[in-house]
Formats: structure tokens, C-alpha cells, sequence
């Protein structure tokens, strides 16, 4: 029987059926074909595709399931970044929106059985902020993009260039103000003496201008002024020490822009000292790419010979096969601490040391130099600075 038109009852009824999500039951992931009932799905398992497709799975399925399951996590993080950012939102709410597309892939296809399962994953990985609450769990996106974190850089660089202008502009209204006072003439102070008559017969007079008083200087205003004096000396004397620390914490002060300043003059010392190639001799190595087949993928190495800079001879732990690779298809091996580690990259390259601890929220460790002038010295290294000695 042909087939219905286009425009045909029965053709926009296929059409519309085909809308929408259909049953999980009877979708097939290996093959991505969504069948709309059981008739069309047993149909679907006895074809000669769905057949050719189960041979391919049963000689290699960890094969498949690895590639589902970084379909699933590389779709499920590209959602949750776009459409939230780095907000925090209940994991149900971004996986009912990613199942809303036909052409997803199947969490029953990956390596994790259920939604609670991939999310504590995500924490662990490092990928995403998770915790749990009696509502269920939480995600929140962690943007590592460089492109990212140096717009934030600079919004940080900006505001504090801001605040460093608003302090200068402060500073400049004091000192205007200052010399305003300092170029006024002190106002005389009043002294008051008491109210006495030599004789009853003199008759006392007030003289209420500010400036002057009837009577002379007596003694009690002479004692008075002297005691000032002595005020004043002995309040100068004890400004002196705290003018001095004053002047010190100034010192000591340091402005925002001078902090920038510095900031990126150790940045760029930092890039000085950095080279776009860090592989060694004798430091152990995993192999990251997958060209060379599951048998060395993920696989520990101890590098045997450096050549021209990017590329190395690996000879393989398990095997003992030696493979030339570049450095782009291996990376650093993080030891357990205490043992013995080689910084490759920054300004202590070619220095052993020893590990003391990780820092997983910086993506970091803290070594203990073991060789060259600075013996003995803590710093922190990034993860892709250093490697495990052979």
C-alpha cells in the first residue's frame, strides 16, 4: 500500500503522534529510533540494523557507555550554564528541561541509574556546587572559563581603582579644609577674673566686647595661663609618639592602585618565568588520549626521554611498552603527600619537593621545597605544575 499524502487525515495524524516525548519503554538509545507502540518496537528489535547495532555494543560496551554518559554530562552542564548561569536550582527542574528535547540521551544508557547519583558525581568532580536540603538537591554552576574569571578581574581592578579615587578626593576636601583653618587668625580667648572693688565708692563697669576685658591680667589669670601652657607642652609631648606611629601605619598603608600595581607586577614576573612546555625526565605521567586505544588510556607512564621540547618517550607501568607522545596527550600525576614531587612550570621549575597537602576548591597543593636555595620553603603549586617523581 502507498504511502498517505502529506496533506492526507492519516499523514497529519502520524505527524502529530510523532510530536512530544513517547514512552521510555519503547525507545531503543543504541540505535536512537522512538518507536510509538510495543507492535512497533518488537518490530523495530527483530530488523536487521537493531541486530548489527547490539553486535558492535556486546565487543566493546564500555565503549558505548562511556560515550553516552559524556553526552548526557557535556548536554546537562551546556543547559545549566546557559540557561542558569551559575544560580543555584533544584537538579529536577534542569533535567525535566533537558529531557523536553526527543533527541536526548537516556539516563539508563549512562553510567549513573539515577538523577541523585550524577548529582553527588558533579560535587565530587568538582563541576558544580551540590548540596542537599529536605526539598532534594541542589545545583549550582562553577564558570571556570578564563574568559570569565579575567571580566571579573577586572570588575574587582575597577572597583577598587574607584574606591582608591573616592579616598584621594576625601583626602584632598581635609586638606582644603585645613588650610582654610590654618590661614584664619585664632580667635582670642575670654579671661575671666572676679568681680571685685578696691574701694566701695568705685562703681563697676562691664565691657562686653569680645576681644578685651576691663580688668588686667591678675594672678589667678596668670596662673591660669600658665597652667595651659603646661597643658598644652605636656598634650604636644604625648602627641608626639602617636604622630610618629601615625606616620609609620601610613607607611605601612598602602593604596588600591599601589596593590594593583603590584598585583601585576608579580603577574607578570609569574608569565616571565612560565614556558608553554613543561614535560621531564623521570616524572610519571598519564595518558589522557584516546587514539591509542582503551589498553593505555588513563594508563600510568614514567617518562624516559625529552624531545624537542613537546614531545616525550613514555615507557608504560603496566606494559613496559614505549610510546612517543606529545604533552598535550598526557598529564601531571598527583602523588599521595608526603612523597616527592618535581615542579615543572613557574618560578620554582627543576625544584623537588615534597607534597604536604591538596587544596581541591583552589585546585592546588602545598609543597615543601626539598632542593636549591629556597630549601624548606612552603608554597602553593597548581595541579598542572607539578608531577609524581618515578
Amino acid at each position: 500500500m502507498g504511502k498517505a499524502d502529506f496533506l492526507s487525515p492519516k499523514a497529519i495524524a502520524n505527524r502529530i503522534k510523532s510530536k512530544g516525548l513517547q514512552k521510555l519503554r519503547w525507545y531503543c538509545q543504541m540505535c536512537q529510533k522512538q518507536c510509538r507502540d510495543e507492535n512497533g518496537f518488537k518490530c523495530h528489535c527483530m530488523s536487521e540494523s537493531h541486530q548489527r547495532q547490539l553486535l558492535l555494543a556486546s565487543e566493546d560496551p564500555n565503549k558505548f557507555m562511556d560515550y553516552f554518559s559524556d553526552e548526557f554530562k557535556s548536554d546537562f552542564l551546556e543547559l545549566l550554564r546557559r540557561r542558569f548561569g551559575t544560580k543555584r536550582v533544584h537538579n529536577n527542574i534542569v533535567y525535566n528541561e533537558y529531557i523536553s528535547d526527543r533527541e536526548h540521551v537516556h539516563m539508563n544508557s549512562t553510567q549513573w541509574e539515577t538523577l541523585t547519583d550524577f548529582t553527588k558525581w558533579l560535587g565530587r568532580e568538582g563541576l558544580c556546587k551540590v548540596d542537599e536540603t529536605p526539598k532534594g538537591w541542589y545545583v549550582q554552576y562553577i564558570d571556570r572559563d578564563p574568559e570569565t574569571i579575567r571580566r571579573q578581574e577586572e570588575q574587582a581592578r575597577k572597583k577598587k581603582q574607584e574606591l582608591d579615587d573616592e579616598e584621594r578626593s576625601a583626602k584632598f576636601i581635609e586638606e582644603q579644609v585645613r588650610r582654610g583653618r590654618d590661614g584664619k587668625e585664632p580667635e582670642e580667648t575670654p579671661v575671666f577674673t572676679e568681680l571685685k572693688r578696691e574701694s566701695e565708692e568705685e562703681k563697676v563697669t562691664f565691657n562686653l566686647g569680645a576681644s578685651s576685658s576691663i580688668a588686667g591680667p591678675s594672678k589667678s589669670s596668670s596662673a591660669l595661663s600658665a597652667s595651659a601652657l603646661k597643658a598644652a607642652a605636656s598634650s604636644t609631648k604625648r602627641k608626639e609618639p602617636s604622630s610618629g606611629s601615625d606616620s609609620r601605619m601610613e607607611k605601612k598603608k598602602k593604596s588600591a592602585l599601589e596593590e594593583i600595581k603590584e598585583m601585576e607586577e608579580k603577574r607578570r614576573m609569574k608569565q616571565s618565568v612560565r614556558t608553554d612546555y613543561w614535560l621531564q625526565p623521570n616524572i610519571v605521567v598519564k595518558v589522557v588520549t584516546k587514539r591509542l586505544g582503551e589498553k593505555y588510556h588513563k594508563k600510568k607512564g614514567v617518562v624516559m626521554e625529552v624531545r624537542d621540547k613537546y614531545g616525550a618517550v613514555v615507557k608504560m607501568v603496566d606494559s613496559g611498552d614505549k610510546l612517543k607522545l606529545d604533552q598535550n596527550h598526557v598529564e601531571t600525576v598527583i602523588p599521595a603527600p608526603g612523597k616527592r614531587v618535581l615542579i615543572l612550570n613557574g618560578p620554582h621549575r627543576d625544584t623537588e619537593a615534597v607534597l604536604e597537602g591538596i587544596d581541591e576548591k583552589n585546585f592546588s597543593a602545598s609543597l615543601t621545597l626539598d632542593s636549591g636555595q629556597q630549601r624548606g620553603k612552603r608554597v602553593d603549586v597548581a595541579y598542572e605544575d607539578f608531577s609524581k617523581l618515578a
